[in-house]
């Protein structure tokens, strides 16, 4: 059986724990006519680009978090957490306008923060989830999924006048309305992890061991990464 390939990808989860229904995140839905996943509600995120690897970061990612992100790579990679990283805040600002950057120098390709004068941010992320798509799909990704904080954007966290197409009826959507949406089985999941995470008091704070939903071969595989 011929596998489609697996690309690395980044899914950037932004979570608002001070809205007036409580924990919320933010979502849009992908076109109905879209190769992947048509019409499901999702979170930003995309495949690593070539040069994302190479894109000038603001700050580091926090030690702990590149740890677990250089896990159990598809090939040697010895930059990977920070393409993966640079795919999580390059997505967030192409798929919804919004920004996560301090001031500096924007990477090349990235517009919205050159126009502001800002360099992306990674310091904040936290590595949540884990997954591979199933064999039985035609485009495949292995999906690393990152938790940030609503505080760290830069700006009006409900302009999203920025935004590309790909996602529509961006909103910020209260973690106990989200599964009520057409969801991917996987964002089902991740959903469940956040809620998790965001009614723990006090800074958000990952997990110690990051769930992993491993379908690179034709069983499927359920692990952590610790």
């Amino acid at each position: 059986m011929n596998l489609p390939p697996i690309r690395d990808a980044a899914t950037v989860i932004v979570l608002d724990r001070d809205t007036p229904q409580g924990p919320a995140v933010l979502m849009g839905q992908r076109g109905a006519t879209a190769a992947f996943m048509p019409s499901k509600y999702v979170f930003p995120g995309g495949a690593v680009d070539p040069g994302d690897a190479a894109a000038r970061l603001s700050k580091p990612l926090e030690s702990e978090q590149r740890r677990l992100l250089a896990l159990d790579p598809i090939a040697e990679h010895p930059d990977l957490p920070e393409a993966l990283a640079a795919a999580a805040l390059r997505e967030l600002a192409e798929e919804t306008g919004l920004i996560a950057g301090l001031p500096g120098d924007a990477p090349q390709g990235w517009p919205l923060h050159a126009a502001r004068g800002l360099a992306p941010d990674p310091s904040a992320l936290i590595y949540v989830f884990r997954a591979v798509t199933p064999p039985r799909n035609t485009r495949r990704f292995d999906a690393r999924f990152l938790l940030l904080d609503a505080d760290r954007l830069e700006g009006d966290r409900n302009d999203f006048s920025a935004a590309c197409d790909e996602l529509s009826h961006l909103h910020w959507v209260p973690l106990t309305e989200a599964r009520a949406l057409d969801l991917p089985f996987i964002t089902e999941v991740v959903l469940a992890e956040i809620a998790a995470i965001a009614a723990r008091p006090g800074p958000l704070r990952g997990p110690e061991r990051v769930p992993f939903f491993d379908n690179r071969g034709e069983v499927p595989r359920f692990s952590w990464l610790s």
